[in-house]
């Protein structure tokens, strides 16, 4: 009896982890299915709703973006279509101007795609000057403060480093990645999963590695939001140097300040 009960748990636990691992994998092609409407069949949707149904669904897209801004979450396509857009989704296109519009004229933001592999959006201060002051050099947040920091380093290595330096400098600066920290809690949480959610960095496996061990990267909100010049200008003042002294960084500083404007991914 009791062996049946624990074959029984064994299936249902099996059929479970299918049913999970189905659904993970539904929800990452929900993008797959959704095709973007032609302009002959934006104009044939808009002809089927009031200007009030597409302001009103307008304003829902609008405020789901404000909504994931607060916590500088990407916008996924998918997740818009499915969750804000619906049944609307023949004039997708028309609802994204309109959003644009809105952010552009009422907000002072810009919305832009940092992959346009899987369609993510996000949204940045298009007040903020050309040249990438950007808001994570805002001295109210301490938690931008730190980001800052990290993605220096990253920069001055090379634009690849291993998690232990990233840790072992942090300790440096006592913010122990073992320890609550009473300004950011779990470190270690905030780095790893926070700031690589909200795509400031990338934290990427190292193959072949035992034990495991990760390496982080920048990530494409900080190629579009972070002026490398900046940092460069920061560690000058830190170290008492001129920044041409790092040429390769202010090689490559200098060649991306130019093209890269709010809008591109430098990658």
């Amino acid at each position: 009896m009791s062996q049946r009960k624990r074959l029984s748990n064994t299936q249902s636990s099996s059929q479970s982890k299918r049913q999970s691992g189905a659904s993970a994998a539904q929800e990452e092609n929900d993008d797959t299915t959704f095709t973007q409407p032609s302009t002959s069949q934006v104009q044939r949707g808009m002809q089927k709703l009031t200007p009030a149904q597409v302001d009103q669904k307008t304003a829902e897209v609008v405020q789901y973006f404000l909504v994931k801004d607060q916590k500088k979450i990407p916008v996924r396509r998918a997740d818009l279509v499915k969750h804000v857009v619906k049944e609307y989704r023949t004039i997708y296109p028309e609802i994204m101007k309109r959003a644009s519009r809105t952010f552009d004229q009422v907000f002072g933001l810009k919305m832009i795609e940092i992959d346009a592999k899987n369609h993510m959006y996000i949204l940045i201060n298009k007040l903020e000057p050309g040249d990438g002051a950007s808001p994570i050099k805002s001295p109210t947040n301490p938690k931008m403060g730190l980001l800052f920091v990290i993605l220096s380093v990253i920069f001055m290595k090379g634009g690849v480093v291993r998690e232990n330096l990233i840790w072992n400098t942090l300790k440096k600066l006592r913010v122990d990645p073992g320890e609550k920290h009473e300004e950011f809690g779990d470190i270690k949480k905030v780095v790893a999963d926070e700031f690589v959610r909200q795509r400031y960095l990338e934290y990427v496996r190292i193959p072949h590695t035992e034990p495991v061990e990760h390496e982080f990267r920048w990530g494409q909100r900080a190629d579009v939001e972070i002026s490398k010049t900046k940092i460069l200008e920061f560690m000058g003042q830190l170290h008492e140097q001129d920044p041409q002294s790092w040429s390769q960084q202010y090689r490559e500083a200098h060649s991306v300040s130019g093209s890269t404007q709010p809008g591109s991914s430098s990658r």
